[in-house]
């Protein structure tokens, strides 16, 4: 098993080819790492999440995760399967009527039996301190708890891997205070992308700051 999850060699990507948004950047997040990156709005901080995930593909560069180098749409079927993805808006990651059928569906993609994803489902539910909201509707949830189902909508698939961005946004501080208090104990690899500084530094170790398309120590 590589003791690396995502390494970065001369990336470069752009909406428009003639204004890359990362140019040249090289990365490297060891296993187990809590990493924090910043930067100024538009600099490429989501777009380097979705290229790790394989949401977006680079011009140039190499995208190795897991140990392997990742091209095409089959490369990142593992990597879906490993590595979770949080959006900064909820409403972009939650689409079935109910929550356990938000959080279930992740297992039932991967294979799982109807019965084994409710049980993950529930689960995952119990650990974003949400027992007992499988039958509400997704849609009336308050912006806190849309953004622990989305959080347990990842966690219901065992991820050794998170990406979060900006995943304090919408949140009032009772939310918040209980996200920081869940992603405090998880034992993933743990990659943030934020603003709120005080919830980062109180979840990472290591922080960079995303300028000029690429990656330097934040001090």
């Amino acid at each position: 098993m590589s003791s690396t999850v995502i390494e970065l060699n001369k990336v470069t990507f752009g909406y428009h080819a003639d204004r890359p948004v990362l140019q040249e950047l090289d990365w490297v997040v060891p296993a187990g790492a809590r990493v924090g990156i910043v930067g100024a709005n538009a600099t490429g901080k989501s777009t380097l999440l979705h290229i790790c995930m394989g949401l977006r593909r680079v011009q140039s560069g190499d995208v190795v995760v897991y140990g392997q180098r990742r091209v095409t749409e089959r490369d990142f079927r593992e990597v879906r399967a490993r590595m979770g993805l949080l959006f900064q808006d909820s409403d972009n990651q939650l689409f079935c009527p109910t929550v356990l059928d938000d959080v279930a569906f992740g297992p039932l993609h991967l294979g799982a039996t109807p019965a084994a994803a409710q049980t993950a489902a529930r689960e995952a539910l119990k650990t974003v301190g949400l027992p007992g909201y499988e039958e509400r509707i997704t849609s009336r949830l308050s912006a806190g708890e849309k953004k622990c189902v989305a959080l347990a909508t990842n966690l219901a698939m065992q991820p050794d891997t998170l990406l979060l961005d900006e995943p304090t946004s919408f949140l009032d501080e009772p939310s918040r205070a209980r996200l920081l208090d869940v992603l405090a104990r998880l034992s993933v690899t743990l990659v943030m992308v934020s603003h709120d500084h005080e919830f980062m530094k109180a979840l990472t170790t290591t922080r960079y700051c995303l300028r000029d398309g690429r990656l330097v120590t934040d001090g």
